[in-house]
């Protein structure tokens, strides 16, 4: 199980290098050198694939070698593909030059590693088991946030002293990591493979029909993503409001935030699998709900710096914590022959509450200001903890998805 979960790591924390650099990264060397924000805002529409993959996911699911395994077989020229589009970065010494073909370049690369992650996932549902889920997930969370930390903060300080092709060379090197691991990986033997396209398609509106999953997508999961997106969508407007500089927002919400969000991740993922989801839950959800509370000084214009960057790290921490849950919960309802699909088409809808989220929660605290939209997202956490524990006394211990046949391993090939 050591080898599974390193093997998970690597290709977690590799698909999110890239990620880091472009929102974080790519975004400071872009405004270093005069791009306007309006510009910089259209980068960050890359990111809007990431909620509509579920539209592809099924064609995973549906396709793939049963020779050099089922997922690997699209590993393989996915984790490939993330090197070769960061590689082809390498001319663009100057991006605000040619910012029209950098930004095409990160949409593809954007694109590769959404997919590459429903393979991940897919994978990580066929081989950890009801007990290993909170570690598997702890460490997918953990990852992302690893993953933007060098991407987001190692690479941009190469470039820093380097320039760009070593910084862009550094981020290649790190990702084709992945590709060594996956040629490596021995993936179980796909018994269980849905017979056509359409039922592969037909599995994005079956998955809500198992016990509870309606209760738990539709109920617990907007209710905790909505408060959480809305109240960290106010942080950085709040640190502009209060006059902290471009370059400070930059390291502590990109570089700072993320250590304890790592750690907090491992942690809960072990905490899940050892006193169970609903525990964890209250845990995350309380300490987010007092952590959004503790944020309230910035939201009223007063941010010194000790005082906000403990209220930060403390809201990091908790949010990873509560979102290591619904992952786990999200990965019990995943079945393994359309793992995929269904992993994909739950975390999804998660991402969209988020978006949703904070589109609101910018509009309503033009209107009502931040203090106001921040008491309502500790309200919105509450309820979704009390709903979430509900869930959880009734359906724990209900199957949730069928076991897939037991099959022997098939050697990688090469």
């Amino acid at each position: 199980m050591k080898g599974r979960l390193g093997t998970l790591t690597t290709l977690y924390v590799t698909q999110y290098l890239g990620i880091g650099f472009i929102t974080v990264g790519l975004t400071a060397i872009l405004r270093d050198g005069g791009t306007s924000l309006d510009t910089l805002a259209l980068l960050q529409f890359v990111g809007l694939v990431w909620p509509l993959k579920f539209l592809w996911a099924p064609l995973l699911d549906r396709y793939g070698s049963r020779r050099h395994g089922h997922y690997r077989s699209w590993l393989l020229p996915l984790q490939a593909g993330l090197v070769l589009t960061l590689l082809a970065l390498l001319p663009f010494a100057d991006p605000t030059r040619q910012l029209g073909p950098v930004v095409a370049i990160c949409a593809a690369y954007v694109f590769l590693s959404a997919t590459q992650d429903i393979a991940v996932d897919a994978v990580a549902v066929r081989v950890l088991s009801e007990g290993t889920r909170g570690a598997g997930n702890g460490i997918q969370v953990a990852a992302s946030y690893l993953g933007n930390l060098l991407g987001g903060g190692a690479c941009v300080l190469v470039y820093d002293r380097y320039g760009w092709v070593p910084a862009i060379g550094l981020l290649a090197a790190l990702t084709a990591v992945g590709l060594l691991v996956v040629w490596r990986l021995r993936e179980p033997a796909r018994v269980a493979r849905v017979a056509g396209t359409g039922q592969a398609y037909r599995a994005l509106l079956s998955v809500f029909g198992q016990p509870g999953c309606r209760w738990w997508t539709f109920g617990v999961v907007p209710l905790v993503y909505t408060g959480a997106g809305a109240a960290y969508a106010l942080v950085t407007p709040a640190l502009v409001d209060a006059g902290w500089s471009l370059a400070r927002i930059g390291v502590v919400t990109g570089v700072v935030i993320s250590a304890p969000a790592i750690v907090a991740g491992l942690l809960a993922g072990v905490g899940v699998d050892r006193f169970g989801r609903g525990r964890l839950l209250v845990v995350g959800g309380a300490a987010l709900a007092a952590s959004t509370a503790l944020l309230l000084p910035l939201m009223t214009g007063r941010a010194p710096l000790g005082a906000t960057v403990a209220a930060l790290c403390c809201f990091m921490a908790a949010y990873t914590v509560a979102n290591v849950v619904l992952y786990v919960v999200n990965m019990d309802y995943s079945r393994p022959e359309t793992g995929g699909s269904d992993f994909t088409v739950l975390s999804s809808f998660g991402l969209v509450c988020s978006f949703l989220a904070a589109s609101l929660g910018l509009a309503a605290a033009d209107r009502v200001g931040y203090p106001a939209v921040a008491i309502a997202s500790v309200v919105l956490v509450a309820l979704g903890v009390v709903v979430g524990l509900g869930h959880q006394r009734r359906f724990q211990g209900t199957p949730m998805r069928a076991p897939e046949p037991a099959a022997e391993p098939v050697p990688a090939a090469g």
